[in-house]
């Protein structure tokens, strides 16, 4: 038992000392490389979108992301990354060992941009359609592109670079790295700022779980030997809720001051989503199936920043109100909207997506929980 405890420790100490260092000595030493990972592709929306919205017509060029501050520290430049750096995705593909994936809607078909994955991800993107949305009222203001849209860009893609039929894909994809997600975290949010009711939400979560199960079954179904299903963050955590639903209602909140209601519902749709994946397992015992607690990963950045003494509350690049948050002067929107000087200090960018730091440390976490259940062989 207690090795157990120190492995699995001394283990999370490595993770997290080789993605704070970034050196290369140090990445090529990371255990997912074990993995043999040769290719990695990304389904989901803003936490993983690494420039795919900025480049749809006609309002992806208008958006924040597509300018600066998005990308100032890492980049030195807007790459439709909604952060001022790096991605969770981007953290997995360097332990990996890979370069970090293009966007679907940058790619020029030249056999070195396929050569080791690429990114569907569109910020905004929700799981169900816009016209399923629609049916229940709910308005999807940022793109049409859903999850079935980005299967289809990926079925597309594979079957035109990668694979002629099953039998090759099944070959070709052996060592590839599937994330379904994060997706539906949008579905959600508009439901929520649109003025559903916390039973209409609920509601919600059968079909939405629904979807992204169905899309991680047709990536199995085409050749997905290893697939990962993150769920959703503790909301009533994030800014953007915590201004928009301040209270002076102290039982409103929990120890870690995060809005109990919000979180409650997330972990809702994490165990109805874990249930379906259970299923899964047992449907497809060939394939191994994940799933990404981005939920515990993050409360383990909350205990970073609180031990740390990162900036917890506020966001980094905003204005206005005990969080630095503003809904209708957001990050990126114009004059008078500030960016701190320090983001390395700060857990939340821009309200809603968290600092490359941020990003840094959930991927850590994640890593660290998820190598094991991989079974990649030494």
């Amino acid at each position: 038992m207690a090795s157990s405890l120190f492995h699995k420790v001394s283990l999370l100490l490595v993770v997290l000392w080789c993605l704070f260092s970034c050196a290369p000595e140090c990445t090529n030493a990371h255990p997912l490389k074990i993995c043999k990972f040769d290719q990695i592709y990304q389904l989901g929306d803003s936490i993983s979108d690494t420039g795919n919205l900025i480049r749809e017509v006609p309002i992806g060029a208008a958006t924040p992301f597509a300018r600066l501050p998005y990308g100032e520290t890492f980049f030195k430049n807007a790459t439709g990354r909604c952060s001022n750096g790096l991605l969770m995705i981007d953290y997995i593909a360097m332990a990996a060992g890979l370069p970090l994936l293009p966007p679907y809607k940058k790619l020029d078909g030249t056999a070195d941009d396929v050569e080791h994955g690429v990114n569907f991800a569109v910020a905004g993107s929700t799981a169900l359609p816009s016209r399923v949305l629609a049916a229940r009222n709910i308005y999807s203001p940022v793109t049409n592109t859903s999850l079935n849209v980005q299967l289809d860009w990926m079925f597309t893609h594979l079957r035109s670079n990668i694979c002629i039929h099953h039998k090759d894909c099944v070959e070709k994809l052996q060592n590839a790295l599937f994330m379904v997600g994060e997706i539906g975290g949008n579905d959600y949010n508009y439901a929520i700022f649109q003025g559903k009711t916390m039973e209409e939400l609920r509601s919600m979560v059968p079909d939405v779980v629904a979807t992204i199960i169905y899309a991680a079954r047709r990536v199995i179904e085409i050749g997905g030997k290893r697939v990962v299903i993150p769920g959703n963050f503790p909301i009533g955590c994030l800014p953007i809720y915590k201004t928009a639903f301040q209270t002076n209602i102290s039982a409103a909140y929990d120890k870690k001051q995060c809005l109990k209601n919000l979180n409650e519902f997330a972990k809702y749709h994490n165990e109805e989503l874990q249930k379906a994946i259970h299923k899964l397992q047992q449907d497809k015992p060939n394939a191994v199936v994940v799933y990404g607690d981005y939920y515990k990963a993050y409360q383990f950045l909350l205990k970073v920043a609180t031990s740390q003494g990162f900036e917890r509350e506020k966001a980094c690049c905003g204005t206005g109100g005990k969080y630095n948050f503003n809904m209708t002067r957001m990050c990126g929107s114009g004059a008078n909207v500030g960016v701190c000087s320090n983001p390395k200090r700060y857990m939340s960018w821009d309200g809603v997506h968290l600092t490359q730091q941020g990003y840094k440390i959930m991927a850590a976490w994640l890593l660290k929980n998820i190598f094991p259940q991989l079974h990649c062989h030494f």
